[in-house]
């Protein structure tokens, strides 16, 4: 990955070409969006930020949630309007620039979206998602738990420039999750977890998941779990503390 390809633009292009020519990637991401799902209420307005490859939204249509996506790749929106006839409610924009207004959303969704962004631009994107929210209105997410980002480092083949195979720029546990979403949202709740992919598993995938998720029910937490995350925008809008 050459220098001008680094910093946002190298984001970008990473998640287009899984989004849009590799989409089978987020195969395994149902049952993560499907507990984030089951936390919110039909009818409910929702934003999803970062797109995959549209199961949140189409999940969310079928319960009858009024849905919302942001991505910053305008050919996987495009494609998602196509696909769901999402219209304007699906648009390209970033985290930290929300094209929205305020106090609109009753939930914000952001799985597997932190863990990409520099802390700056996390910081940003938190005050916006906590502007867009209803007060009392809720953010919902995901992140790997305690990722190792060294074990997952690549070289490009053009430059000799290293970077994350994910483009992961931040590492999470429990404490600085808890600490970084408190200095905006009240409420928070943060649970450890294996999320096991049960219907793309073989019989010895599923035969480790039951493993993982029966230590997991014992208090022993292992590798590969995630960080499933809640929090509320405070009533009296002012900052958390």
């Amino acid at each position: 990955m050459s220098d001008n390809c680094q910093g946002q633009r190298g984001q970008d292009l990473i998640w287009d070409y899984y989004q849009n020519e590799s989409p089978e990637t987020f195969d395994g991401s149902r049952a993560r969006l499907q507990i984030l799902l089951s936390r919110i209420e039909p009818s409910q307005v929702a934003l999803n930020i970062g797109c995959g490859s549209g199961i949140f939204e189409g999940l969310a249509l079928a319960r009858q949630i009024d849905i919302y996506s942001l991505d910053p790749s305008e050919r996987s929106i495009g494609q998602l309007r196509e696909a769901l006839h999402l219209g304007d409610k699906a648009r390209a924009g970033y985290i930290q620039q929300l094209p929205f207004s305020d106090s609109y959303f009753d939930v914000v969704v952001v799985s597997e979206v932190l863990e990409h962004l520099t802390p700056a631009v996390t910081n940003a994107g938190l005050e916006e998602i906590r502007r867009v929210l209803k007060p009392g209105g809720r953010v919902l997410g995901t992140v790997p738990s305690r990722e190792n980002l060294r074990a997952q480092i690549t070289v490009c083949p053009g430059c000799g420039k290293k970077f994350h195979k994910w483009g992961h720029e931040q590492s999470f546990d429990p404490e600085k999750l808890e600490q970084l979403l408190g200095d905006y949202f009240c409420a928070v709740r943060i649970m450890e977890r294996p999320i096991v992919p049960w219907r793309i598993l073989n019989w010895k995938g599923k035969c480790v998941g039951m493993v993982k998720a029966l230590l997991w029910k014992l208090g022993i937490h292992g590798s590969n779990e995630n960080l499933v995350f809640e929090g509320s925008r405070p009533l009296d809008n002012h900052r958390a503390q």
